[in-house]
């Protein structure tokens, strides 16, 4: 068994200019820094239905649901940056964990995310820089028995945060986001170890 820490990284959002993609990057650096392996994802790349019980009943799991178990059952923690819609998550996030979540034959329930680690983040132009929706993420991911660190990070203004190449003009707020994927690595080393 490695005791090196293997973590999914991947935004709630599915614009392709996303500031929380910017953001989730940012967090990655910081679990590999730390000694992690990290994997993107791009939930763009994987479209789904809203999920829906006839459709699962009927069809059952789409495809692309199927591809990301595979990845989230592979990866032993998770960086996930929100954007916030209406003080909440982003509904392709929470379909996403929806989808994720839902049960499978020959797997414990709750198997892709039960025992995992996160770290949560979020970014928006407005002045809270997404913090209304870390606390609804928080909970969602507890109730499916997943760890989530401590520390959060929303950063406020995102669409005058990033420089050019998708960097944090400010190096404190780089050292926050960069810090929660450190967090994941560091917890994860302990419990694999």
């Amino acid at each position: 068994m490695s005791t090196t820490p293997k973590i999914l990284a991947f935004a709630g959002s599915l614009r392709s200019d996303s500031f929380n993609k910017l953001m989730v990057r940012i967090a990655a650096n910081g679990a590999n820094q730390a000694g992690a392996e990290t994997t993107y994802l791009d939930l763009q790349e994987y479209p789904l239905p809203v999920y829906d019980g006839d459709l699962e009943a009927a069809e059952g799991i789409p495809d692309n649901a199927q591809k990301l178990k595979d990845l989230f059952r592979a990866h032993d923690g998770l960086l996930i940056a929100t954007p916030e819609y209406n003080s909440s998550i982003s509904g392709g996030l929470k379909n996403v964990i929806d989808w994720v979540s839902r049960p499978e034959e020959g797997h414990p329930p709750l198997d892709c995310f039960s025992g995992k680690v996160a770290g949560i983040m979020a970014a928006a132009m407005g002045g809270m820089g997404g913090m209304r929706a870390l606390p609804h993420l928080r909970s969602i991911l507890q109730n499916i028995q997943v760890m989530v660190v401590p520390r959060m990070v929303g950063l406020p203004a995102a669409h005058e945060a990033f420089n050019g190449d998708g960097t944090l003009k400010d190096d404190k707020k780089r050292n926050s986001v960069e810090m929660i994927g450190a967090d994941v690595s560091n917890l994860l080393t302990k419990l694999l170890g």
